[in-house]
């Protein structure tokens, strides 16, 4: 969990002579986001389309001192943007040693480190903690309880010989764990109503109750929350007066851009193949113009229930789908590189069918509307990528040397073979980007796309049948 080698451990004593500093959370975040913005430095590494809308309002939450709550719909990025937050926290930070609540040497707040302060003074032993440990999160779900956020009576304390009324027979939750840090609370509305009580006092007074205890923990870290927006959500919801303590409530989105719903996807997508006797299978941009293309048409369709959204892994197991069809082709007809083709676009549909809900009138008809909008982004790809080019060239040729068979098993090496030369085949590459690439698998997954595309333009008759393709019949 750790970057960098820790500071070494030390004294109280010692700590005040370097002239260190303690600052509350909130000042600290406050402060590295402040020289971040004035150094032009990125502030939230890995968020991508929330630049103009989103971010700013985060920026001014935090230089505020606000917590804050994200409302979105399923994978908007919320989650991802709440742990980002973690690298505007100083490095390291001094705590006492073995505080379960990672008290400040300067100003401890539990019972414990007091006495040990109060004893020991400048001799007190210090402990650094990296950013990384500052951090803590909770799914917010049914069966949670006060105790797993707050705390509880610890009854092996309470067996070795502590009274009931001391303060150190309590067993912190994991609210006052992440003291001087960053807690995280997901779908907040799946949190009973009565649990969201218990956040009540940590939102506003900064402190905790831990049943009959005289117990008072002046907490200080910030809070950020997750939720789908109220209005669709039948789980349940954020109790007003909770909702009141927080001190902004920001709206995420999906990408409202294509590039940056390409650039989401060039992010996430492919991660699993390091390593693979094959090497990484090639996503050419083209395919996943046609995979961003087919989101954000699955995404406005009618026939899709809206309220649900239609998350940003959809996208991303699209892809991983369509290079793991690549795979699986190269290992069974030995090819050297796995090379995605449009072919392999035929095999997300029923990969992903599980990941958009649709109206209930549209019943029965699921696979039959992603198939439609599939093709239709590869024809909006098509034209995008190859308008204006001719490709009478990849027209005649099929229609001379006859009916072209291509499909998910069929290598690279054999669709080249089967198609003989091609006129105009370099000046398809190049406008798709692959100019210079003297590769089979960029070159056959090019002339695939072009033929498709043909296809869908109603230039080039196709029979699809189950795994492979017929052009020119």
């Amino acid at each position: 969990m750790t970057t960098t080698a820790a500071p070494p451990p030390t004294t109280l004593g010692r700590l005040r002579a370097t002239g260190h500093a303690h600052k509350a959370v909130k000042v600290e975040l406050r402060d590295n986001l402040v020289g971040r913005l004035a150094r032009g430095e990125v502030r939230f590494p890995g968020i991508v389309g929330f630049d103009d809308t989103v971010l700013p309002q985060v920026e001014r939450a935090i230089l505020a001192g606000h917590d804050m709550v994200l409302l979105g719909e399923r994978g908007q990025g919320k989650t991802r943007l709440i742990r980002a937050l973690v690298a505007l926290l100083d490095e390291w930070t001094p705590i006492v040693a073995g505080c379960e609540i990672n008290d400040h040497p300067y100003d401890p707040v539990c019972t414990r480190c007091r006495g040990v302060v109060a004893a020991q003074g400048d001799r007190t032993q210090v402990a650094w903690k990296h950013r990384n440990e500052r951090y803590g999160e909770k799914l917010a779900t049914p069966d949670t309880s006060v105790g797993d956020l707050i705390g509880d009576v610890d009854p092996i304390k309470v067996a070795e010989g502590r009274t009931l009324g001391d303060p150190e027979t309590v067993h912190y939750g994991l609210v006052p764990r992440t003291n001087r840090g960053i807690f995280s609370v997901n779908e907040l509305p799946d949190l009973a109503e009565r649990i969201q009580v218990s956040l009540l006092n940590v939102l506003e007074e900064r402190d905790i109750q831990v049943r009959g205890y005289t117990l008072r923990l002046p907490l200080d870290l910030y809070l950020v929350a997750s939720a789908n927006p109220e209005d669709y959500t039948n789980r349940g919801r954020i109790i007003t007066p909770l909702k009141d303590r927080f001190g902004a409530e920001i709206r995420t989105h999906y990408p409202l851009r294509l590039d940056d719903e390409l650039a989401l996807i060039r992010q996430e997508a492919v991660t699993a193949w390091k390593g693979s006797p094959l090497g990484e299978p090639v996503l050419p941009g083209y395919l996943l113009d046609v995979i961003a293309r087919f989101t954000r048409l699955v995404r406005e369709s009618p026939q899709v229930d809206t309220r649900s959204g239609v998350s940003a892994r959809f996208a991303i197991a699209a892809a991983e789908t369509a290079a793991a069809s690549a795979v699986r082709r190269a290992a069974l007809a030995g090819e050297d590189v796995p090379v995605a083709r449009v072919c392999d676009l035929g095999t997300i549909v029923p990969a992903t069918r599980g990941k958009v809900e649709f109206d209930a009138l549209e019943e029965g008809h699921e696979y039959e509307i992603l198939a439609h909008l599939q093709r239709k982004a590869t024809a909006d790809a098509f034209r995008a990528r190859l308008a204006g080019l001719d490709l009478s060239g990849v027209q005649h040729r099929i229609e001379a040397a006859g009916p072209v068979e291509t499909g998910e098993l069929v290598p690279a090496v054999e669709l080249l073979r089967r198609l003989g030369k091609v006129p105009g085949l370099a000046q398809l590459m190049a406008r798709l980007g692959d100019d210079g690439a003297e590769s089979p698998g960029l070159a056959a997954s090019a002339l695939e796309f072009a033929m498709e595309g043909l296809h869908l333009n109603r230039r080039l008759s196709k029979e699809q049948l189950p795994g492979r393709a017929v052009y020119g019949r």
